[in-house]
This record gives C-alpha cells, structure tokens and sequence, in this order.
C-alpha cells in the first residue's frame, strides 16, 4: 500500500516538473503563441525532449499506482500535477498571487481526504470484448478532429478538450486493468497496452488543439473535470474501487475539494501569467 502511494506521488511530481520543462523548451524555440507548423522548432530543443522523458516516466510510476491504489485517488493526484507546476515555477522567481497559494492548500487539503478514504487494492479484469473496446473508443474520440476543422466556434473548442478528458481517462482505465505478462513481448498482445498508446496519441493532440483555440484555464478545466470524472465512475462501478468503511463523505468532498483546487490553481495560474508581460512592456516604455 505505502508503495503505491509512493508510485502516485512521484507520478504527480514527474508530471508537474514535465510540464515546466517542456514549456520551456517551447519558449526556446520560439513556438509559444504560434502556429502549429512552428513545433517543428522544437527538434532542436532538448529541454522540450528532456520534459517528455520526465512526462514519460510520470506515466510509468502512475500505472504502477493504478495497480495498488483506485482510479479515483490516483486521477485526482495527477489532475493536482498543475499545483506541482505553479510551485516549481514559483522557486524558478514567478510570483504567485495569494489566490494561488490559497488554491494548492484546499487541493492538498482534498488529496489528503481521498489518501485516507481510498481503498487500495488490485481492480477486477474486464472482459476480453470490454478490453478491446477500450481501444476501439479512439476512432470516434479522434473524429473530434474533422469536426473542430470545420467550425471555429466555441463548441468546438470545448468538444476538443472533452474529447481529451475522454481519452485521457482511458488510458487510465486501461493502465489499472493492464495485466502485465511474464515475457516482456507478449504486451503486443493485450489490449490494454493498444489502448494507452492509441489513446495517450489521441489526448495529447486533442488536448494540443484545444489550447491552440482556447484559454489554458477553460481547457483544462474542462480535460482534468472529463479525465478524473469520468475515470473515478468506471473505477467505482465497474473495475471493484471502493473506499474505506465509514469514509464515504470524506472521499465525496475529498474528490471535489482535489479537483475544484486543480482547476483554481489552473485559473489563476493562467491570469498571472498573461499580466505579467502587460506589467514588462510598461516598463520598457
């Protein structure tokens, strides 16, 4: 058990200091704000290649706390990885409002009802049509696409993010229910590993997409809102989650107060980022 919270912790940290440095490797190449053609940029930038390798082995420690710990806490942990990111680039100099700090606190203060509600244990396998199912679901997840690049309005935008909250709670779902074989190889063979790749694909460029139309805090608001949502329902009905006798209100209002304080952190995150260069520029003048 105490492993497992470990692997969810650290996946946490790895996402949130993944994010920085590939944000800073986009800055670098001078792709911020720009077109998607501009991302060609990035080849030459390490930083950028550096934050997915942390990004990739975030993913890794998440799957082997989804073998111990339920969806529904190890979800809420990763949505909380922006409060990692807002605290990381506070020790880089950002200065963080008092809305933000205020922000990390009730997060934490959610994560910590979950951790003690939460249930740990292995989930229950799916059946052999529900696992390739899973795969399946990123064919029409995917045709999201072809109707963002025919309209340009706000629902668009707001199916792109949900599309990515979907697709994100896949691979989640499907990395809890991940039998790992004894030869390596034979992971070829089990759908669920089809799934988190084909559906990790289709997330991150959804989820690259909406930002490129939307605001960082609507977008992720809604991602983390339809990844953790959504995970923690199929966790708890379908794949055996349970939380501990006597704490259900603990883990309803720890689910809540994690997640609303992710996307607060998000919110004003994002505000003070798009004040600050207001404030250089008045400067300069």
């Amino acid at each position: 058990m105490a492993l497992g919270y470990l692997f969810a912790v650290l996946a946490t940290l790895a996402s949130g200091s993944g994010s920085i440095l590939e944000s800073m490797g986009v800055r670098r190449a001078g792709a911020y704000g720009g077109r998607s053609l501009d991302l060609i940029a990035l080849r030459g930038q390490w930083l950028y290649f550096l934050g997915l390798g942390v990004n990739l082995l975030g993913f890794v420690c998440a799957s082997a706390a989804l073998h111990r710990l339920p969806l529904f806490l190890v979800q809420s942990m990763l949505a909380f990885s922006v409060g990692v990111t807002a605290m990381i680039s506070a020790l880089m100099g950002s200065h963080l409002r008092a809305q933000v700090w205020a922000a990390l606190g009730v997060g934490a203060a959610g994560l910590v009802l979950l951790g003690v509600s939460a249930q740990p244990g292995p989930a229950q396998p799916l059946p052999p049509q529900w696992r390739w199912g899973l795969v399946a679901i990123a064919i029409p997840v995917a045709s999201i696409v072809l109707y963002a690049r025919r309209h340009r309005h706000v629902w668009a935008t707001v199916a792109l993010a949900f599309g990515s909250g979907v697709s994100y709670s896949v691979v989640g779902i499907s990395a809890r229910t991940l039998h790992l074989p004894d030869a390596v190889w034979r992971l070829v063979l089990e759908p669920a590993a089809w799934s988190i790749v084909l559906n990790g694909l289709v997330a991150a460029a959804l989820f690259a997409m909406a930002l490129q139309r939307g605001g960082p805090t609507g977008v992720t608001a809604i991602m983390f809102t339809t990844n953790t949502t959504l995970s923690s329902f199929v966790g708890l009905v379908y794949l055996g989650d349970t939380v501990r006798d006597g704490y259900v209100a603990a883990a309803t209002t720890g689910f809540v107060v994690a997640i609303a304080g992710a996307i607060a952190v998000a919110h004003f995150s994002a505000n003070t980022r798009q004040k600050e260069p207001v404030k250089a520029s008045a400067m300069s003048r």
